[in-house]
């Protein structure tokens, strides 16, 4: 029996908090927090979720931490100034990273599952998630993203499961560089590209996160990840859209508005299973070959896999459809780096019609380390008739510099020949996307870090009805 413990989560709200904080709570800990969204009003019924399941909310001044007992853990968005912290310095509590505690929870596990990559990885997660428990294994799941086939009137947002077995599958973020805190049994990799870190930094990261597994699951189509193949000195399980030497090989490739249907070879034990996916793109693709390398490396067979596949009903916001109006149809989407926004702009133009694309940038930092490969991103998916709408960078406080805005991504990519428009309020983006608005058309919001941008799907989509 593990001693209970008492934990005030600075933060909570946030997509890699909330879960973190309801495995905590489930496992018979006391759980508290703060939020600076709380604070501003916003995102209610995720507060209301949380109280519900017996943790207690606190203005994010301090006033929640009165004991030396209790472990603050924050997220990356807290700083040192924030009262939280400085009420937990002053009592001599212990002050922990989110990372921290999550790689604590996940290294102590018999079976340490841990998704990694640039993209794809709360996706992937959430397949191996729903594989698992169709299999019986009953898994414990830390995800980044409300995961569609746990949801239930009492788990609106089921981005966490607390399972019985000994399976703990762990969404495992890069960007800060705690991925080297983690001791995966089985590692993924599904893509390594720039996004907040330097390319050398990244290779360091994933090549020790590969060299600290014992069995590996590596993407041969990107180039970066095949690299570490080569390296690796663990089991290795590859997988690929295009190349037959991989251990899974996906061939026969049908894409539908709605989906997506193929055929997956496995190599080794020269066997074939057929998996429909209700969720669209070849991204999808690679990203069930994952789930699917790491079903195997558990002992489920191949046809219970791919059976569990086609019941996978996919995860909040990605790729999500909100609805139709006027022979307009407007989608929900995460995609936030280039490889993501590639992903998700490539799916849409499988399929006839003009895109308008929102997207709001997930912060200034990104927005100058990837301005280039945001401008190559745009000008290379975008059609001529599609149009870029794009409002300042999401802020909610903190010290920040904003040197690069919207507006310089917007003259980049109209340099290239395209449409694209920038606005400083999101509310003015929204007023463009029903003017240009005409049957046929796709309006796509994309953009992280900010739950309100489905509210703004939402409303854009009512305006629509109206008009």
């Amino acid at each position: 029996m593990v001693e209970a413990k008492s934990y005030f989560m600075s933060g909570i709200g946030g997509s890699g908090m909330l879960p973190l904080a309801l495995i905590l709570r489930a496992r018979g800990h006391e759980v508290a927090g703060s939020d600076r969204a709380l604070d501003q009003g916003r995102l209610a019924p995720k507060f209301d979720y949380l109280r519900a399941h017996g943790i207690e909310l606190f203005p994010q001044d301090g006033s929640g931490l009165n004991r030396p007992d209790q472990i603050l853990v924050r997220s990356a968005a807290v700083e040192d100034t924030v009262g939280d912290v400085i009420a937990a310095k002053r009592l001599g509590a212990r002050d922990m990273k989110r990372p921290e505690l999550l790689s604590e929870l996940f290294n102590a596990a018999a079976v340490r599952i841990g998704v990694a990559g640039t993209s794809g990885k709360s996706t992937t997660t959430a397949m191996i998630a729903w594989i698992l428990h169709c299999a019986g294994r009953d898994p414990t799941v830390m995800n980044g993203a409300v995961m569609k086939n746990f949801v239930t009137p009492d788990a609106l947002f089921a981005s966490a499961l607390v399972g019985a077995g000994d399976a703990f599958v762990a969404e495992v973020d890069e960007s800060d560089g705690s991925i080297a805190r983690y001791k995966p049994s089985i590692t993924v990799v599904n893509n390594i590209a720039l996004d907040h870190k330097s390319m050398d930094e990244l290779r360091a990261l994933f090549a020790g996160f590969v060299a600290r597994a014992e069995i590996a699951v590596l993407n041969l189509d990107n180039e970066e990840t095949a690299n570490l193949v080569l390296k690796a000195k663990v089991r290795v399980k590859t997988f690929s859209l295009r190349s037959g030497l991989a251990d899974l090989h996906a061939t026969d490739i049908r894409p539908a508005p709605d989906g997506v249907r193929f055929t997956v070879l496995e190599r080794e034990a020269r066997t074939s299973a057929d998996v429909r996916l209700s969720v669209p793109g070849e991204h999808n693709v690679s990203n069930a070959l994952a789930a699917l390398c790491v079903a195997r490396a558990c002992g489920v067979e191949m046809k219970d896999a791919a059976a569990a596949l086609s019941g996978f009903a996919g995860t909040k916001r990605r790729l999500e459809i909100v609805g139709a109006a006027a022979g307009v149809t407007v989608l929900d989407d995460f995609a936030h780096n280039p490889d993501k926004i590639t992903a998700t702009l490539k799916t849409l133009h499988a399929f006839p019609g003009r895109l308008l694309i929102f997207f709001q940038p997930h912060g200034f930092g990104p927005l100058k380390l990837l301005r280039q490969d945001f401008i190559d991103c745009f000008a290379a998916n975008m059609d001529d008739e599609d149009v870029l709408l794009m409002p300042d960078p999401v802020y909610h406080g903190g010290t920040v510099d904003r040197a690069v805005g919207s507006e310089d991504i917007v003259r980049g990519v109209r340099a290239r020949g395209l449409q694209a428009l920038a606005f400083a309020e999101r509310g003015a983006c929204g007023d463009k996307l029903l003017e240009l608005a005409e049957a046929g058309d796709r309006i796509v919001v994309m953009g992280a870090r900010d739950d309100t941008l489905s509210a703004f799907a939402s409303e854009v989509l009512d305006r629509l009805r109206l008009k």
